[in-house]
């Protein structure tokens, strides 16, 4: 397996669990909240502060970026967006050492450039992320409901803003599955037979 995998997901469909599980299977690490501690490290920023900010966008990024007055160290920029910066770098520098599974933080449109990226969005019907919700942390269907939008909101905001594209969109990534009823396991093992036939079929492309 040569490719770096990129998993954007649907709160409550499991996408963290799965893409641990499909790491594990390719023997591959896997990088998820991980990315903040190392973020933390590039950027000389308190671990403990920038994981409040994580996954959230703000507003001064573009200007900032456009006007090139952006950096660490600068008071220019708010936490939430040296935080995407450091992370966008360290994921750039984690997809440089080889194949790797990576959860969120906009990983795929980070490295968008590479040919070796399979980015894969999970999702599941609301039914199920409703039920998962509630086991998860012990809440009534209400408040379930209420988790899920709030967290998809927060997701969706972070990637459209950051990216300039649509989180959940078909066109946004390669590949996009549907979990509802299959087993994490199930679900991991169905991913790496797709990406490892990708692989196979742009190999072939190439040759």
């Amino acid at each position: 397996m040569k490719s770096v995998i990129t998993i954007g997901r649907e709160y409550g469909c499991g996408g963290r669990e799965i893409a641990k599980a499909l790491a594990e299977e390719l023997h591959v690490p896997c990088y998820d909240r991980e990315l903040i501690l190392l973020a933390a490290e590039k950027s000389g920023l308190s671990h403990e502060v920038l994981e409040k900010v994580d996954e959230t966008a703000s507003n001064s990024f573009l200007y900032a970026v456009s006007t090139g007055s952006y950096g660490y160290g600068g008071v220019e920029l708010p936490l939430n967006d040296k935080l995407f910066l450091a992370q966008s770098e360290v994921i750039r520098s984690l997809a440089n050492e080889g194949p790797c599974v990576i959860v969120g933080r906009c990983a795929d449109a980070v490295l968008e450039d590479r040919d070796n990226v399979a980015s894969i969005f999970l999702w599941a019907s609301m039914e199920y992320r409703v039920q998962t919700v509630m086991q998860r942390l012990q809440v009534n269907e209400k408040k379930a409901t209420e988790a899920i939008n709030k967290r998809d909101k927060k997701r969706a905001s972070y990637y459209n803003f950051y990216t300039q594209k649509v989180w959940g969109k078909r066109d946004s990534y390669r590949f996009c599955i549907d979990r509802t009823g299959m087993e994490v396991s199930a679900c991991a093992h169905l991913l790496a037979q797709l990406v490892q036939t990708w692989e196979d079929c742009y190999t072939h492309q190439s040759e």
